[in-house]
């Protein structure tokens, strides 16, 4: 199986790689956030960053730090040979790149410059947790860059460490940064 983790920092184009990865070259994209949103509901509880981050942080502790590479994993075998490969986004705890190491795969780190991030976020508002200050979308970032508790928790700068792949995204071009990716990834 071929499986690439995503991970980068909110708004950085980490959903922009996984869809190019599955319209342009038969990849399933399951969205770890997504997942994630989705078990909230199912609790009743609010669609926000804290919760999403309690919940995963959970299933790290009751089912070892790459759970949730193993859901999708479990998800694309339900496919019955469908796809081509796997791309899972995102990833943020270092469990979770190592798992997808252990499984033979590599990690692509998205980032761009903070306001950039925050304009995209701002300009797309596609849930209540998008409607924030810049500041409070850099607390909550800083918030996500290491642990605060134990192992199971959040901790994008170690998922940053680990990665094989860096890629800048500061432009507007979308096409573009697909080129640039697929290049990157050896596919073109």
């Amino acid at each position: 199986m071929k499986i690439i983790g995503v991970s980068g920092t909110n708004g950085s184009g980490k959903d922009t790689v996984g869809q190019m990865l599955a319209e342009r070259h038969n990849y399933l994209f399951v969205s770890m956030t997504d997942m994630l949103r989705d078990e909230a509901k199912k609790r009743g509880q609010p669609i926000e960053r804290e919760a999403l981050r309690t919940i995963s942080a959970e299933w790290r502790r009751e089912s070892g730090l790459g759970v949730l590479i193993d859901k999708s994993v479990d998800f694309f075998d339900a496919q019955n040979n469908k796809y081509d490969g796997l791309v899972v986004a995102s990833l943020r705890n270092p469990g979770e790149v190592d798992r997808v190491h252990e499984l033979g795969g590599q990690v692509v780190w998205v980032d761009a410059a903070p306001k950039v991030r925050y304009d995209r976020i701002f300009s797309r508002q596609r849930t209540e947790e998008d409607n924030k200050t810049f500041d409070q979308f850099l607390a909550e970032e800083q918030a996500e860059m290491s642990h605060s508790g134990d192992e199971a928790t959040l901790n994008m700068s170690g998922v940053k460490e680990r990665a094989d792949i860096f890629i800048e995204n500061n432009g507007s071009d979308i096409d573009a940064f697909k080129s640039d990716i697929e290049k990157t990834l050896g596919l073109t």
